[in-house]
């Protein structure tokens, strides 16, 4: 909601600071960046590493699960068998066993979202340039973004440049990958 009145206080101040300029002389555009990120080639990349990161990893500790609750039958069927001194000792063992497993998939989960954070930070930040060239070339006043961090509170269609940034944005990291590319290839 404080984004909001934020939002139209600037806007608002803008309008009274611009009395010599005519409102349709400003040329506007906006970009619905939850949509750019999620049709982003280099997003979805980031994304789809992270994910098959997050699985060979989760694979690993899933066969440690599935052991210890190999572990945990067992010691239910010879709890009574062995007495109960060994009962209390063994459980105890798995217990913190089981313990160490979910911190280990604890920190697993935040080191992987860590680094994905990491990438997706500076994707965003590459983009933004991408945007202020773009919004240079082109001549626009203004470009907005829309999104989680909404600063649009109305737009018409027509405003619309998402479809065209989507393009701009995968055409440069397809560019950039085909650079990258070519000297692997010498070698």
């Amino acid at each position: 909601m404080k984004k909001v009145i934020l939002g139209i206080a600037i806007l608002f101040a803008m309008g009274s600071c611009q009395k010599s300029v005519d409102a349709k002389d400003f040329k506007t555009a906006y970009v619905d960046t939850n949509k750019l990120l999620e049709e982003s080639t280099e997003a979805k990349d980031i994304k789809a590493k992270y994910e098959s990161i997050a699985e060979e990893k989760g694979s690993r500790l899933k066969v440690e699960v599935e052991k210890l609750e190999t572990e945990k039958n067992a010691f239910q069927v010879n709890a009574q068998k062995n007495g109960q001194a060994w009962a209390q000792q063994k459980y105890s063992e798995l217990q913190q066993r089981e313990q160490q497993l979910q911190y280990t998939q604890q920190a697993l989960a935040q080191q992987i979202q860590g680094q994905h954070g990491v990438e997706m930070d500076s994707v965003v930040v590459k983009y933004k340039k991408i945007f202020k060239d773009y919004g240079k070339e082109k001549g626009y006043d203004y470009v907005f973004g829309t999104g989680e961090a909404a600063t649009v509170l109305y737009a018409k269609d027509q405003y619309d440049i998402t479809k065209e940034m989507i393009k701009l944005v995968n055409d440069k990291y397809t560019s950039e990958a085909k650079k990258e590319d070519k000297p692997a290839a010498k070698k």
